[in-house]
């Protein structure tokens, strides 16, 4: 995971924790998987694109065409491709070649099959839904790296998934042993 440094100079990933997809020497693909989309919500956008769902919070539990479409958080995934949607999801649901196997843990769907899915309940345990995507050119990210603009760490499901955005940075930079409130906006090299 990337963490976004203060010396960033880019409002855009401000504060943000970015799930990387793929990094290759062709260049790197991730999702922020902390900033919130300030307009959009899950049961809006399935209805935008024609998929039936239950908007009720009464739906009948014991009838399975019947049941409460999680109010899954969308998420801005970065500025490339912002009207694109991408799926982050646990590994237990698999929509064919549709779907890439990131690591042991995590797949990413990137076509509306997921999204049936999840409103019929037939999706994965855990998933989140960016809108765009951050991607850098060949070498680019590692130049970002070595001007102090990323920290990188562990990924884990709770950083990944979990639905308390406004806690993840601040975790993220935990793992690493560092509090927030030390890191300077000031960069340099030893």
């Amino acid at each position: 995971m990337l963490i976004a440094m203060p010396t960033m100079g880019d409002p855009r990933f401000e504060r943000t924790l970015i799930y990387v997809c793929a990094h290759s020497d062709e260049g790197a693909m991730g999702l922020v998987v902390n900033k919130p989309s300030p307009i959009l919500r899950f049961p809006d956008l399935l209805e935008k694109l024609g998929i039936a769902h239950d908007r009720s919070d009464n739906a009948d539990q014991s009838d399975p065409s019947s049941h409460h479409v999680p109010d899954i958080r969308i998420l801005e995934g970065g500025p490339v491709e912002s009207g694109r949607g991408f799926v982050l999801h646990s590994r237990d649901y698999k929509a064919g070649s549709s779907t890439l196997a990131i690591s042991d843990t995590v797949s990413m769907t990137a076509t509306v099959d997921i999204l049936t899915a999840i409103s019929s309940g037939q999706g994965p345990e855990k998933a989140i839904l960016a809108l765009g995507y951050s991607g850098w050119s060949a070498g680019q990210l590692e130049q970002e790296i070595q001007a102090n603009g990323w920290l990188h760490c562990d990924a884990d499901d709770a950083l990944i998934f979990d639905a308390q955005l406004e806690t993840k940075y601040d975790r993220a930079l935990a793992k690493l042993g560092i509090d927030v409130s030390f890191l300077s906006s000031e960069a340099g090299h030893a």
